[in-house]
């Protein structure tokens, strides 16, 4: 029994043996890899990241930019002095029909013929005075002279083409203030455009600075993981192409910022930048816009319509002018004289007065009545053809006008959803980059990328103020 157990101890050992000879010893532990650790970001400091300065002029209410464009808007002033204009052609007009006088003084020398000599009479001399009595009476000895006063007073009474082209040049007045109301139209919408475009501008540069400096950013990211030797040569080259193009960005927004004040600026009459305050509320601005101008019940009452419509009525008139001067005219005139010979030794003189009435029937001028009635039948068919392309127009302009609101939010939506799938695809880019796990051109690309869908979104978002501005306006007329 005892010779018994040694060997069943060697054998049981010998079957655990052989049990686990199939197991594969476990792996010894492995210590954790170390994680790059890198120095903190320094602080980015670059003269491209000052902000634009501000304009030498800014805008801060819809009431101020109203002011400036009635004091110094060129084309409205024109529009104005058009209204004047027409103005004037009707007291031009009105004066064809009413009583005209006019005085006529002649003075006769006579170079050859008798010389007798004369005398002035008393009652000459008071009539004409001392001075050109003795005058007179010293020329009187070697010629005889003669001088003629008169005046001629003409009222018209039967004159058609007169009194027609006088309700003509009425009308007219009403297409020049038509127009004068379109007129305030268009600048309101043109200067609100402006206003947006501004802002909108001055948006996009704040974006370009930001982008620019995230750039920056990564290229530090870069230069620092090559230097632990985390990162190649050409990472840093990528990053500092990045940082090129953010920068030629922010150039091109800058020079446009600029612009967009200076159109703004021509727009106001100031010949220089017009900015905008930063507390300015750009939907306050669109509501005072929308606020100066009424809506009109339809496409036929807009201004512009309105006034080539008046305008294709006075070419009509201004044909039937042409008719009105085939029939004759009927006037009263009536003519005083008074005839004051030289020398007259017996103080000879003449005075006479009368009244006429003078019929004229127009027989024959050349042809210049047909070549009238010609002119004026083409001018009414160009603005027969004005009307009907105003009017075609305008309803473009409105059906586009409305359209575009619809079009601008699925647009802001669309840019919306481009921008934080931009965004979260740059976080991640930057987060896989930074732990080993992307290239430099996956960083630089999703960066270009977030650049491009932040000032898409914010261009979105302003035309789509834009856009309800214009199909507000695109059907009103604006009597501020």
């Amino acid at each position: 029994m005892r010779r018994f157990l040694p060997v069943l101890s060697v054998s049981i050992v010998l079957l655990a043996r052989a049990a686990f000879a199939d197991v594969p010893p476990s792996p010894a532990p492995t210590a954790a890899p170390t994680p790059v650790v890198l120095p903190p970001a320094p602080t980015i400091d670059d003269p491209m990241l000052a902000p634009m300065p501000p304009a030498p002029t800014a805008i801060g209410t819809w009431e101020q930019t109203l002011d400036l464009i009635r004091n110094r808007s060129t084309d409205l002033r024109t529009a104005f002095d058009e209204v004047l204009r027409a103005q004037g052609l009707v007291r031009t007009a009105l004066a064809a029909t009413l009583l005209t006088i006019n005085g006529t003084a002649t003075y006769q020398h006579q170079l050859a013929g008798s010389n007798t000599a004369f005398s002035v009479t008393p009652a000459q001399q008071a009539a004409l005075g001392p001075a050109v009595s003795q005058l007179l009476e010293g020329l009187g000895e070697t010629s005889n002279d003669q001088v003629i006063l008169g005046a001629q007073a003409t009222q018209p009474i039967i004159a058609f083409e007169a009194w027609h082209s006088y309700k003509t040049s009425k009308i007219n007045v009403q297409a020049a203030q038509l127009s004068f109301e379109d007129m305030k139209r268009t600048i309101a919408l043109s200067v609100a455009n402006d206003l947006i475009a501004v802002i909108t501008a001055e948006r996009v540069a704040e974006l370009n600075r930001v982008g620019t400096r995230s750039a920056l950013e990564r290229l530090d990211l870069a230069r620092r993981k090559n230097d632990l030797g985390a990162a190649s040569r050409l990472d840093v080259i990528r990053a500092q192409q990045d940082v090129e193009t953010a920068r030629a960005t922010l150039v091109t927004g800058d020079e446009s910022l600029r612009q967009a004040r200076e159109a703004l600026g021509l727009a106001l009459g100031i010949p220089g930048e017009v900015g905008v305050t930063k507390d300015l509320n750009l939907d306050g601005l669109v509501k005072a816009a929308v606020d100066t101008c009424r809506a009109a019940d339809s496409v036929d009452d807009r201004a512009d319509v309105a006034a080539a419509r008046t305008r294709l009525e006075v070419a009509k008139r201004r044909v039937d002018d042409v008719y009105y001067l085939f029939l004759p005219t009927l006037s009263a005139q009536s003519v005083a004289s008074y005839d004051l010979s030289l020398p007259s030794s017996a103080g000879s003189t003449v005075s006479s007065w009368n009244i006429s009435g003078v019929l004229t029937v127009p027989l024959w001028d050349g042809g210049v009545r047909y070549g009238s009635l010609r002119q004026n039948r083409a001018l009414e068919d160009e603005a027969r053809q004005t009307l009907e392309a105003t009017r075609r127009v305008a309803l473009v302009q409105v059906a586009q006008a409305r359209r575009s609101v619809s079009v601008a939010e699925a647009s802001e939506m669309v840019a919306k959803n481009a921008r934080v799938l931009a965004a979260e695809n740059d976080r991640l880019t930057r987060t896989g980059y930074i732990e080993g796990q992307g290239t430099s051109l996956e960083l630089v690309t999703a960066a270009a990328a977030l650049r491009e869908a932040e000032i898409t979104l914010a261009l979105r978002q302003f035309d789509l103020v834009r856009a309800r501005v214009t199909a507000i306006l695109a059907l009103a007329n604006c009597p501020w």
